[in-house]
């Protein structure tokens, strides 16, 4: 099995129950990731406890946590990960 270059986990705010609430969700997180053929798997996620930094995503391996994620920021951050890149604006930890 080949293992993809980076691992993006969404959070979705799901919670034990399986119901996906919470921030991130309700502002749309699970839609924000789309196909653009880089070497990635995409998982969403329980809540990641950074509600007020949300929508969440972290990208593995580098460990870039990235909050305020909206449509226009993901295109940023997706060109810069194809570029081996991060976009330090946008981190909230790395």
């Amino acid at each position: 099995m080949k293992k993809p270059t980076y691992h993006i986990l969404v959070c979705n705010s799901y919670r034990v129950a399986g119901d996906a609430q919470g921030y991130c969700h309700k502002n749309g997180s699970s839609q924000l990731v789309q196909d653009r053929g880089i070497d990635v798997a995409v998982s969403t996620t329980a809540c990641l406890n950074v509600c007020s930094q949300g929508p969440v995503m972290v990208v593995q391996p580098l460990n870039l946590w990235y909050g305020g994620i909206t449509e226009s920021r993901i295109d940023e951050i997706l060109d810069a990960l194809e570029e081996g890149e991060s976009v330090e604006e946008y981190l909230i930890a790395h």
